[in-house]
């Protein structure tokens, strides 16, 4: 229920009652805004104008307010207002005190949050929110909750995220008897619909039966607003009161639109509007749930076979490994254009000489090692096959005059591609540009290849599973304030924080409350690739904290001030949220937020998210808990609102350059992870960004210990566990180094006198021909980097089969922690 003056029927507490109101979530929330003390002037030269503005977005899409109070600090109001509310949903009371202005936009004085799962239902409170102590200002409201008997609504959560029903409200608009022609199309809304706003053409050629839909939230309180086109009046409508003669907008709550209703227009020209409300009952299309998809499920069953016969030949084994005794081992690979598409190359073809690419069960890549993976991933056997061929094919590529690729016939090319992507229903920007750049780089024609696509080179196990990375960020946030890690394999793209998952064909299409509402077509992978390693989407913030600290500043001056204040209510339960004040800090602050945060262009793809509401518990929940690292998570309507817009997706490179996360989730049982570093500047950098975070967010990660002299120097490989928590998987870091490979052409061989030219590899400083910013490599510079990944792997092989070896052994230890994984016979 909505805001409202009125309770629904059937709110008593007699007997017949008693026993079906504790069966039902909902209860009526009513709020009494009461009045304000010693509120401060926001204009200097008069008293304020105070009103109260209340809306709880998961109740109602609607908006309601007090009246204003002229002229006072002390502003009484005494106005109330109803919710019908699910206690199964985090409901956050939003109340903001505005000083009214006549010739300007309204000040908003304070907002203040309020967690409704702090009242009790059957009780009344009286609440005093004392907004600033320094100037004794406070607003003193009044709630009571009541239950609700004879409510149900069937829910989908996975205690993050929770799914509601929906209704449809079909409109039927019979234009038939309309002769005049009109200026402006007839528009229907409703507030918090999948569809929000649609419109019916009153041209001449279409004066025929409309019929649109809204698909809404089943129990929320939501509003029909009908706008007239020009020159039209109202006459009458039913259950509309008959002051709204004239207007040329009427705003009708759902619940009083008539079955059939009729607008007569001048002259007795009219055209009715026919309306029906219908449960739309559908499967969801987004999966809630921390566990495995069933698909990699399968792929695991079918994988592990590759994996234990590699690993038994590694370990050299007299017996067959069990099932749960099989290590999960995943390369995790970063970031660094050119460098990183080439070096991986080199590193993948040590351990293929050493036969341990079989024992890989899964590859990460983010940017660069992204554009690697998709080319390998077109051949459905490629990890079976010698990778000499797919590196001279690589080798043809980074070589050629990238100039090419702006010639005159390519960018129309671009433009036609990018012209056809609209007409399928996709947005576009320079990211999708600049993707097509990549595809030209990288290919010699158009490839059709897609993420889906790759599922051929899985679906028997034959090859590790790739696991593609990006992060979602929000306007006017920095990536240290907000980003939400989201991983794409072949199977799925999902979000980590939320549990949240979609099929991977259907990642750029339209979803609401997790139902998938238009399906557009499936995405080509190089405007994957423009996404996923789209370093034109930088902002200002970014360059400032490579330098410094840059996060007190922006707090301090560009953040709206959010604290804790007293409300005399204590949180009794730990999902219970403490009651926030917020005071904008002002157009100056929101103009240097702007500056700070605003990037040049953006990947843009509709947020499978949308609709969503947050479960009342969704804080304790140990999936978003392990994730909860923004500055957002304890504010809910903000993600709800952050859901609501587009997905802004980046390199994972804008936070920190790494594909670890996905390879952290406790499901996937990672063992073991081959760290493959192709970043530039400093090798350890990213090493240490991700061991601080995994400490901070409760991750278990091996404690990173390199000597100084050490990171002056470093070597091929470093190994790092943690021997007290058996959970924590061993780390095998290989840094882009050149170590022994500048004296020894093979391990063990060392150079001649007369190659010592092929080991000199220059990786690390500024002048290196390996640099970011380099597109293109001589063939002797491309041989060189792929011949050094590969001589660092191969020259650490005892440190690898070593690591398999401690793996085995603690499966073996822990086998019965280990028993739901599914068995070979299992599979699919």
């Amino acid at each position: 229920m909505g805001a409202n003056s009125s309770s629904p029927e059937g709110l008593t507490n007699n007997p017949e009652h008693l026993a079906r109101r504790r069966e039902t979530p909902f209860r009526l929330l009513t709020v009494k805004v009461i009045k304000a003390r010693n509120v401060q002037k926001a204009d200097p030269f008069t008293e304020s104008d105070c009103y109260v503005t209340v809306s709880l977005p998961t109740a109602s899409s609607e908006q309601a307010r007090t009246a204003t109070v002229h002229n006072t600090k002390d502003p009484v109001w005494n106005q109330s207002f109803c919710y019908r509310i699910d206690s199964r949903i985090k409901n956050v009371l939003q109340l903001k005190i505005c000083d009214e202005d006549t010739f300007t936009k309204d000040d908003e004085l304070y907002t203040v949050l309020f967690d409704v799962a702090k009242l009790q239902p059957g009780k009344t409170s009286r609440v005093t929110f004392k907004l600033n102590p320094q100037t004794w200002e406070e607003l003193e409201v009044e709630f009571a909750l009541q239950y609700i008997p004879g409510y149900d609504e069937n829910i989908v959560t996975n205690g993050v995220l929770v799914s509601r029903e929906l209704s449809l409200l079909e409109i039927k608009v019979n234009t038939k008897k309309l002769k005049q022609q009109y200026t402006s199309d007839l528009i229907l809304a409703v507030k918090g619909s999948y569809e929000n706003i649609q419109k019916i053409p009153l041209a001449p050629d279409s004066r025929n039966r409309k019929h649109i839909g809204f698909h809404c939230v089943k129990n929320n309180e939501s509003n029909l607003e009908v706008t007239l086109p020009k020159k039209m009046e109202w006459s009458k409508m039913i259950s509309v009161k008959e002051n709204a003669e004239c207007l040329t907008s009427v705003t009708v709550p759902l619940t009083e639109v008539p079955m059939q209703g009729k607008i007569a227009m001048k002259e007795d020209k009219t055209f009715d509007f026919h309306v029906k409300t219908t449960d739309w009952a559908k499967d969801l299309d987004v999966r809630l749930g921390n566990d495995l998809s069933t698909a990699e499920k399968n792929f695991l069953c079918k994988r592990r076979k590759y994996v234990a016969a590699a690993v038994k030949k590694a370990l050299q084994l007299q017996e067959e490994l069990q099932d749960d005794e099989v290590p999960v081992v995943a390369i995790m690979t970063t970031g660094g254009g050119t460098r990183s598409f080439t070096a991986m190359y080199g590193s993948l073809l040590g351990l293929q000489k050493l036969n341990l690419l079989d024992c890989m069960t899964y590859i990460a890549g983010l940017s660069g090692t992204t554009w690697t993976m998709t080319k390998l991933y077109e051949d459905a056997n490629w990890s079976q096959k010698y990778l000499e061929e797919a590196i001279n094919e690589a080798r043809k590529q980074v070589t050629k005059c990238k100039i090419k690729c702006f010639s005159m016939d390519r960018l129309k090319h671009y433009y036609n591609e990018l012209k056809q992507r609209r007409q399928e229903g996709h947005d576009s920007s320079f990211i999708d540009l600049w993707g097509l750049v990549i595809e030209a780089m990288l290919y010699e024609e158009k490839t059709d290849h897609k993420l889906s696509h790759q599922q051929t080179a899985v679906n028997e196990g034959q090859n590790p599973l790739p696991i593609y990375l990006a992060i979602s960020l929000k306007d006017n946030y920095s990536a240290q304030d907000f980003k939400e890690w989201l991983e794409f394999t072949p199977y799925e793209v999902g979000n980590l924080k939320y549990g949240a998952y979609i099929r991977s064909e259907h990642f750029g299409s339209s979803f609401f409350m997790g139902h998938l509402m238009k399906k557009f077509p499936e995405i080509r992978i190089c405007f994957m690739l423009g996404m996923w390693s789209s370093i034109f989407s930088l902002d200002f913030m970014y360059f400032w904290n490579l330098s410094s600290n840059a996060e007190d500043f922006w707090n301090k001056w560009t953040q709206d001030r959010v604290e804790d204040i007293d409300d005399s209510m204590v949180c009794s339960r730990p999902h219970e949220l403490e009651t926030r004040a917020i005071c904008s800090q002002g157009q100056l602050s929101h103009f240097l937020r702007e500056i700070l945060t605003g990037r040049p262009t953006i990947a843009e793809y509709p947020n499978f998210l949308r609709g969503f509401q947050m479960h009342n518990e969704y804080l304790e929940n140990k999936q978003f808990s392990t994730w909860k690292d923004s500055v957002l998570d304890s504010h809910p309507n903000k993600l709800m609102e952050t859901a609501a817009e587009p997905l802004s997706l980046v390199d994972t490179g804008f936070f920190i350059n790494t594909s670890y996360p996905p390879l952290m989730r406790p499901e996937r049982k990672v063992d073991i992870i081959l760290h493959l570093n192709y970043s530039g500047g400093s090798q350890t950098l990213n090493l240490d960004q991700f061991a601080a975070y995994a400490s901070k967010q409760g991750i278990p990660f091996p404690k990173i210990e390199i000597s100084e002299e050490d990171r002056e120097n470093l070597k091929e490989c470093y190994v790092f566990d943690d021997t007290e928590n058996p959970a924590t998987p061993v780390v095998l870091f290989f840094p882009l180094a050149n170590d022994t490979f500048k004296n020894f052409k093979a391990p063990g061989v060392e150079r001649d006198p007369t190659d010592m030219k092929d080991g000199d590899v220059d990786v690390s400083s500024f002048l290196s021909p390996f640099t970011t910013r380099e597109v293109s490599f001589s063939e002797e510079n491309f041989d060189k980097l792929v011949k050094l990944t590969e001589y660092n792997i191969l020259n650490n092989e005892d440190k690898i089969v070593e690591a398999l070896r401690v793996a085995v052994k603690r499966r073996k230890e822990r086998k019965p922690s280990a028993a739901g994984l599914p068995s070979f016979h299992q599979c699919n």
